[in-house]
């Protein structure tokens, strides 16, 4: 399918951290560049929104993850680490993002879901019978085939992987 992308083309990023986070820490021992990401996933056209999903602990470490990510211009939507009685730990957005998706796609023209997770294929056949565009953009080697496949497009981001995160110095 013919993917077309023009700068007067509204575009809304929907950032599943966690499964972004985790790719980068596995494959690269590295964190994500969010900002590349957000850059690469609205290639010039007009940002109508863009949010991440994130995880608060009880800690309360990330806080200075999350203030980077609104300098930037990303939304966080925060849920907080259910821990159950076992010490088994949940944190999921999926429904979440799904449904943000959805209902902002009435104001888009092209939906980015920026995760490699396949649980969203459901989304975007849904958002394709609604006449929108959905691209994807994750790290292609922790990605599911049949995500990448439903996708109108997809941006592999294991192509150029310094260019989308950040690795420790020391």
């Amino acid at each position: 399918m013919a993917v077309i992308k023009h700068p007067a083309q509204r575009v809304g990023v929907f950032i599943d951290t966690q499964n972004l986070y985790h790719s980068a820490k596995h494959l690269y021992k590295a964190r994500v560049n969010f900002a590349k990401v957000l850059e690469e996933a609205v290639g010039g056209r007009i940002l109508v929104r863009a949010i991440a999903y994130v995880i608060s602990t009880e800690s309360g470490e990330e806080t200075n993850f999350f203030e980077a990510l609104t300098k930037i211009g990303i939304e966080t939507k925060v849920k907080d680490l259910q821990v159950f009685a076992d010490g088994a730990k949940k944190a999921d957005w999926d429904v979440g993002l799904a449904i943000d998706a959805v209902k902002l796609s009435e104001k888009l023209d092209t939906v980015i879901i920026a995760s490699g997770d396949g649980d969203f294929v459901p989304l975007i056949e849904y958002l394709d019978m609604h006449g929108m565009q959905v691209e994807v953009i994750s790290f292609g080697k922790s990605s599911s085939a049949k995500l990448k496949e439903a996708a109108h497009a997809f941006t592999d981001m294991d192509i150029d992987p310094r260019k989308f995160t950040i690795t420790s110095r020391g």
